[in-house]
């Protein structure tokens, strides 16, 4: 996921420090668009909508939980990554609205 090298390189540094092995895929995901589920949704898809299964990881900065990841129904794979901390990614991350 090459376009949003910061929030990749937050993510492994969260997942590697509680020693979880998806830490090494987090380069590697690619970047389907933002979800489009609602206006407000904060979610990056890194695999087709309704790829996800009912497994998170919750990933805490400071205390607070700061990003979700959504995993695949067996838990190998991150389907889409949710921001909790308010971060703008830019203009790749945002929805195009047609009217």
């Amino acid at each position: 996921m090459d376009v949003f090298p910061e929030l990749v390189a937050d993510i492994v540094e969260l997942l590697a420090a509680d020693g979880e092995p998806l830490a090494d895929t987090i380069a590697d995901l690619p970047f389907l668009g933002p979800c489009t589920c609602s206006p407000t949704c904060a979610n990056l898809l890194t695999a087709p909508l309704g790829s996800s299964g009912s497994l998170m990881i919750q990933l805490q900065r400071n205390g607070e939980e700061s990003i979700w990841l959504s995993l695949d129904t067996t838990a190998t794979a991150v389907t889409g990554i949710e921001m909790l901390d308010g971060r703008d990614l830019g203009p790749a991350a945002r929805r195009v609205r047609v009217r």
